[in-house]
């Protein structure tokens, strides 16, 4: 049977693993860019070849055989091993190249993918890259079943350590307030902020736990009513500062996609600085592991000069994500 998958094309084999994806041909026609015809078609003559039936179509969603397990399983062995041997061919012709599945927590992405991973996607053309925005622990989980190659989060965390951890930056978290909280240019002592008028992201996102590690929430177990509220994203978070009032914790990136008015809406802690650690994680040594290095580099190296971090260091204490 082995002999047989082998002389099926990279195509054809990429064909299997979709459907085992999605359990649905029409989705995974759609994946692959061809007719649902033309994949089912080539299904069917796949399972006739090896004589064995990969998919079970009377099921819903379509259930992969205990053969079909097997087979599929042979099947990204060969995509994998071939893949190593492209992006090896192009390390040898001094060219960046090749797949790079990449997690990043939601309060990173925002502010460097449009920028930072845009510029280094546009410096090496030949890099495919496929971002996907989840929880630490969700990136940490799929990191371990080999469906990502790397992930970004804020560090140090607990569950990480067994990867490698390549530093990328420190941005400062500041407060984000409606214009009767605080006054402009002074700075928030965290004792004294009023928890009832917090907004935090919900559970899972680092960042509503620096920001109850910060204010010591935890420590006085003070729950703001509004704790019940959960949001996932920083943006919803500014827009509920702005048209109900209070206050949340924002990070240095974001400030640059305010606008003037809401940046007038920023103030700083007192010192020392709170700051959030962020790094490239991912399991060492990889056949990727230039291109991965590369991608940090010039994430280091753009915002170098960016972030208040960097200017004074020892005016700064790192706030643990956990």
């Amino acid at each position: 049977m082995i002999d047989k998958i082998n002389q099926m094309n990279i195509q054809q084999l990429e064909y299997l693993i979709a459907v085992d994806k999605y359990k649905h041909f029409g989705k995974a026609a759609q994946a692959c860019f061809i007719t649902q015809p033309t994949l089912s078609a080539m299904i069917q003559k796949f399972e006739d070849e090896l004589d064995v039936k990969i998919f079970d179509r009377t099921t819903h969603p379509i259930r992969t055989t205990d053969v079909g397990i097997q087979i599929i399983d042979e099947a990204k062995n060969v995509i994998d091993s071939v893949n190593e041997l492209k992006n090896r061919a192009s390390l040898l012709n001094n060219v960046l190249a090749g797949k790079l599945n990449l997690g990043i927590i939601p309060t990173v992405s925002n502010y460097i993918l449009p920028s930072e991973i845009f510029d280094f996607l546009k410096e090496n053309p030949k890099i495919e890259l496929n971002v996907k925005e989840m929880t630490t622990e969700n990136i940490i989980k799929l990191l371990k079943s080999g469906e990502l190659d790397a992930g970004i989060i804020s560090t140090p965390y607990d569950a990480a350590n067994e990867f490698y951890q390549d530093f990328l930056f420190n941005e400062e978290l500041m407060i984000y307030s409606s214009d009767t909280d605080f006054k402009k240019d002074s700075f928030v002592i965290p004792e004294e902020i009023d928890t009832n008028k917090v907004w935090l992201l919900e559970e899972g996102n680092c960042l509503k736990t620096q920001f109850e590690n910060i204010c010591h929430l935890k420590e006085n177990s003070l729950k703001p009513k509004n704790l019940e509220f959960s949001a996932s994203n920083i943006s919803t978070l500014i827009q509920l500062v702005d048209k109900v009032g209070g206050i949340t914790l924002l990070p240095e990136l974001a400030i640059p996609q305010l606008s003037d008015i809401q940046k007038n809406k920023i103030s700083r802690f007192r010192k020392p600085f709170p700051f959030r650690e962020v790094s490239l994680i991912y399991y060492k040594p990889t056949y990727k592991q230039k291109i991965l290095s590369e991608m940090a580099l010039s994430i280091k190296n753009s915002l170098q000069d960016q972030l208040n971090f960097n200017k004074n260091p020892t005016e700064f204490v790192s706030i643990k994500p956990q």
